[in-house]
């Protein structure tokens, strides 16, 4: 008997399985193992890897380029309206990302734009993106996606156009909660294209007066654009 229909003969538990394992992704991170996912939710190696090549095999699970690790495939982005990284960041990388989360007070994100999506990189952990997957529906509530509608040449408000010459990067302020905003900086190619931002997110008042805020994060900015893009 083959593996799908093995399973197919043990529904609805083979679906909550398979829930299991891609909420498991989603919880964990890109890049995790079979054998972390085994160990999460109890479940046998061997049928954990049956899963695991299934989702594979129908697109909901993406192998990491160095194949010890799985990510969320397009399909779950197709229910989601969110690009799942394929990767996560390299060490370098999180190396300088780190070191900007410890002199910003407040959230400080990667993404990059693919295909006139986001794909968010790396959510700061201590003060992660409030909502990716309205994100995603309703890019221009929020900063990256007001960037990524910019720089690919969408129609937005005259203000953010406005904010994107004054300051060279875009905001939100005190629109979806009184007190807090986000903005974000764009991350150039070697071309001058606009390839993702390193997004902020914290008080509003910060926002509101962002000097500050992009003079501490445009040296983090310019150190990741060769490491991610």
């Amino acid at each position: 008997m083959s593996d799908r229909a093995g399973l197919a003969a043990r529904q609805p538990g083979a679906v909550r399985s398979a829930l299991a394992v891609l909420e498991a992704v989603a919880h964990l991170g890109a890049g995790v193992s079979a054998q972390r996912i085994s160990t999460e939710l109890g479940l046998p190696r061997a049928t954990t890897y049956r899963l695991l090549n299934l989702l594979v095999e129908d697109e909901y699970l993406v192998r990491t380029p160095d194949l010890t690790g799985f990510a969320l495939g397009a399909r779950v982005s197709q229910l989601t309206g969110v690009v799942a990284a394929p990767a996560r960041l390299p060490s370098a990388a999180r190396a300088v990302l780190a070191e900007a989360r410890r002199t910003v007070r407040g959230g400080v994100h990667v993404v990059l734009f693919l295909d006139g999506r986001l794909v968010v990189l790396d959510s700061d952990p201590d003060f992660p993106l409030s909502d990716e997957a309205r994100m995603a529906r309703e890019p221009a509530r929020y900063a990256l996606g007001r960037l990524l509608l910019l720089t690919s040449g969408a129609s937005v408000d005259p203000a953010v156009e406005d904010d994107y010459q004054r300051f060279g990067v875009t905001r939100q302020s005190g629109e979806i909660a009184t007190t807090t905003g986000c903005l974000a900086l764009p991350i150039r190619d070697d071309t001058g294209a606009t390839v993702g931002a390193l997004g902020f997110s914290g008080a509003r008042h910060r926002v509101d007066e962002p000097a500050a805020v992009i003079r501490a994060l445009e040296p983090t900015v310019h150190a990741l654009a060769p490491l991610v893009v």
